[in-house]
This record gives C-alpha cells, sequence and structure tokens, in this order.
C-alpha cells in the first residue's frame, strides 16, 4: 500500500443525483457504474477534483459532491496510482453513510469548468 506525501482530511466522491437518492433510500453509501466494474469506490483529493470533473463530469447538471472524512475509511482507503502517475484514493471494502461530512450539488460546465464549494480543502 502506497499512502501520499499529506493525509488529507478529506476526499471526495462524486455521483449522479439519481445513485445518492437511490443510495440514501438504501441507507447506503453511493456508489456509480465505474465503482462496482472497478471494485472500489473512486475518489479524488481537493486538488484532484477539477481534472476529474473536466475528465469525467463535463456538462453535467445536479452532479452531487460528497466529502468523506477519509479517517473513517481506516484501512479501506488506499492510495494508488492513477491518471498521470498521480495516488488516488480508493476505497475497498463498504463505505458508511456516516463518514460522509457534507453534500454540495454542483454543476459542470461543457468545458469542464466548475467553481467548487469554498469548504473543498
Amino acid at each position: 500500500m502506497v499512502t501520499p506525501m499529506a493525509n488529507p482530511e478529506l476526499v471526495y466522491k462524486i455521483a449522479t443525483a439519481e445513485a445518492v437518492a437511490d443510495a440514501h433510500a438504501r441507507g447506503a453509501f453511493p456508489v456509480m457504474p465505474i465503482d462496482t466494474a472497478d471494485g472500489f469506490v473512486h475518489f479524488s483529493t481537493a486538488s484532484q477534483l477539477p481534472e476529474t470533473l473536466r475528465l469525467y463530469f463535463a456538462g453535467q447538471e445536479n452532479i452531487v459532491l460528497l466529502a468523506v472524512r477519509a479517517y473513517d475509511l481506516g484501512k479501506d482507503l488506499v492510495w494508488e496510482a492513477s491518471r498521470g502517475g498521480q495516488l488516488f484514493p480508493h476505497g475497498y471494502g463498504d463505505v458508511s453513510p456516516a463518514a460522509v461530512a457534507w453534500t454540495a450539488v454542483i454543476s459542470v460546465a461543457p468545458d469542464g469548468s466548475c467553481p467548487l464549494p469554498a469548504d473543498v480543502k
């Protein structure tokens, strides 16, 4: 297991409003099809969010940004090399909905730009 240079307090999950509503109804944490296919929950750090939003969510409205307490993920949070060799946080195992510190609804412009909430750190 590789760990990042600085352990962030929060990691971020991006999900559709539909995925969040479905998970909420089941009392679960929202996952996207890519999470199911890859066998882990994809998270981003605050500095990785803009590029993740640009690459995968450009032009989408009403996307839910979930801030997740990294500490609450425990040993299930694994840092792995991904896009451009960057270490990305990946969640293995079930993620408790109680690990979510806050959520925000955001929209991503067609060019991939997106103003992030002030609480993204």
